[in-house]
């Protein structure tokens, strides 16, 4: 086993890699951001080093920074949680290439086998694995989309090589969308994975997302030799999403027979082991839900489903198949890394009742999930009990960070079967006390009292399409908290201070009430040093003192939230009309369009493509 792991992630997942750690007698490493100096893993892990700024490009996904840091803390291993770098087979290559540093999941190769989504097409089906009618070679031109429509039937998914959850991807209606939606998909592509290459699958109407969740080992060569060596740990239903986004899972799929359930996993199993896959991962199928059947008649054996991905890392919703199983995922990546090997092999697996995982966000649901841009866990207490897991990170008192994901924390029930985990959900769900910041616990309170859920008879698409937003409004000012900005009128000024002790850098920090700011150099704080800093930024026209002026009569075009830019529409020199869209900004899986809201001459730009922005950062400048 290892000696010390390093973990490229910040939050929960961090926190929950390290407990594992622990519990294997491993020391654990942190990385952190300047904007996660205060957060919850770094004061949870044995060490601590800053790789860079805010921005997530700058520092978490930064992976010679990353690297620097395990070499520095003398680790032996990286573990890359989820998100981030953890499916990224270029970062996986540089650790592998590291001396006396081991990567903790697939090897590079099968990560880019398996992450290049018209390859893993193409290795399921050659494993007899049932795929969605598409393409298994990337497509650039609209007459291949019309053609496909044509032939397979209108709606048609683009998406994405690179793509997950959403990203990259456009349904296409009819064949007047198409050429649109085509240069949508591959500009999100180009923006999120660098890889513009997209593919196209039928898209099924009424789809149940159902995934499984294998751990492989290399048996006694370096890939495994048959289905001997992959463990399926049963299945996840993550049916309930919002635009492509999961929301709440649970295990088993109540929606499964037991010898539909049996047929997914075998075909997970063949599936990896066709791919020389090693460690943990998630093959995804979507299956086609009978709007008609009764909820107590599970889909039958020969119902139609599908291979839609391989996630090469462990996911956020692994917590439901511990609960089912008794197995920690965590360790068992360890294991098979280190070279011990799986400590189960598949006649050991056997599931126990009924797990559920909310995610715990800070967003406000009433308000089309719109993220919190601001917030201080006032009250923080979690719920407990039998049969009840919390997941977190911070505590009572800490800061929101928002420059990352909005996830709080995950709230995984158990119970004995499916009714008796519904009713424990509702009883935690009401003990979960957060004030301080809006949250979407009172969405999960609404959905255990929802007639489809409940039945489980839901789709992919029943929240977008079918729940009445005005319950969620009900719910959100029946349960819900709002943000809160801090009461204290003193103004605090932090001050900074590097210190080196034996080689290794230590950041400390001093915060004062009252005093006067301390200048500091334009580079930044420790670990900034070097690395790329955000574009200047303008002021209004009535008094800012600050970056670029905004001539009398000009106005500033601001980012309205935090996001990623997709694309920039004009050029210094432009003359633009009210309503005209300057750019196109990226926010929670949506392409929004930024528009002038009054007429004039584009006097500067200060975004890029694939740029990350904050909301009220200056976008255009206009005159």
């Amino acid at each position: 086993m290892f000696d010390k792991v390093l973990v490229a992630n910040r939050g929960e997942i961090a926190v929950r890699v390290m407990r594992a750690c622990a519990e294997l007698d491993v020391d654990t490493v942190a990385v952190y951001s300047d904007a996660d100096k205060h957060g919850g893993h770094v004061r949870y892990a044995d060490e601590a080093y800053n790789v860079g700024p805010a921005r997530a490009a700058d520092s978490y996904l930064d992976g010679e920074a990353v690297v620097e840091a395990a070499r520095a803390a003398d680790a032996d291993a990286i573990h890359p949680g989820y998100g981030f770098l953890a499916e990224n087979a270029d970062f996986a290559a540089r650790v592998e290439d590291a001396d006396g540093i081991t990567w903790v999941g697939p090897a590079s190769d099968a990560m880019e086998r398996l992450g290049e989504k018209t390859h893993a097409r193409r290795v399921m089906d050659d494993a007899d694995v049932p795929i969605v009618p598409g393409t298994t070679e990337p497509v650039t031109e609209v007459e291949a989309v019309t053609e496909f429509g044509d032939e397979h039937g209108y709606p048609v998914a683009i998406k994405a090589e690179g793509g997950g959850g959403g990203r990259g991807m456009k349904v296409v209606e009819s064949a007047e969308e198409a050429e649109e939606a085509l240069a949508s998909a591959k500009r999100e592509g180009e923006a999120y994975f660098s890889n513009d290459s997209v593919y196209l699958e039928r898209y099924l109407e009424n789809p149940r997302h159902v995934e499984v969740q294998i751990v492989a080992d290399a048996g006694d060569g370096d890939v495994p030799a048959d289905e001997s060596d992959v463990v399926h740990l049963g299945e996840r239903d993550c049916s309930l999403q919002r635009r492509h986004q999961k929301v709440i899972e649970e295990g088993p799929s109540p929606a499964l027979s037991d010898e539909l359930r049996d047929r997914i996993g075998e075909a997970a199993r063949r599936g990896v082991a066709a791919a020389d896959y090693t460690n943990a991962g998630t093959v995804e199928f979507l299956v086609e839900e009978d709007l008609d059947r009764d909820p107590s008649e599970p889909l039958g054996p020969d119902t139609p489903f599908y291979f839609l991905e391989v996630n090469t890392r462990i996911q956020v919703e692994h917590t439901v198949t511990e609960e089912l199983t008794g197995i920690d995922i965590v360790k068992e990546q360890l294991r098979v890394a280190s070279g011990e090997g799986l400590s189960v092999s598949q006649g050991d697996v056997e599931l126990e009742g009924h797990a559920i995982e909310f995610r715990i966000n800070a967003e406000n649901a009433a308000e089309e999930f719109q993220p919190a841009n601001e917030g201080r866990l006032d009250t923080y207490d979690p719920p407990g009990g039998i049969g009840v897991r919390v997941d977190d990170a911070l505590r009572q008192g800490d800061e929101l960070v928002t420059d990352y994901d909005s996830m709080i924390a995950k709230l995984i029930v158990w119970g004995a079967d499916r009714e008796e985990c519904l009713a424990r959900s509702k009883r935690a769900l009401a003990e979960y006390d957060l004030e301080g910041v809006v949250t979407v616990v009172p969405f999960h309170r609404l959905m255990l009292d929802d007639e489809r859920f409940v039945a489980g008879t839901h789709t992919t698409k029943y929240l977008d399409e079918e729940l009445d937003r005005e319950l969620v409004t009900e719910a959100q000012e029946k349960w819900g908290t709002e943000s809160a900005s801090s009461d204290d009128d003193d103004e605090v000024t932090e001050r900074e201070f590097t210190v080196e002790v034996n080689g290794k850098r230590f950041d400390v920090e001093l915060e004062e009430r009252g005093a006067p700011a301390v200048p500091t150099p334009a580079s930044g704080g420790s670990g900034a040093g070097g690395r790329k800093q955000r574009p200047p930024q303008a002021t209004s026209d009535d008094g800012g003192d600050d970056g670029v002026d905004v001539a009398e009569g000009g106005e500033a075009i601001e980012a309205e939230m935090q996001g990623t830019i997709l694309s920039v529409d004009v050029d210094e020199g432009d003359e633009v009309a009210a309503g005209d869209v300057v750019c196109v900004l990226e926010a929670m899986k949506m392409e929004n369009d930024v528009v002038a809201e009054r007429g004039g001459a584009v006097a500067s730009v200060h975004v890029g493509e694939g740029d990350s922005v904050d909301m009220g950062d200056v976008l255009v400048v206009l005159e």
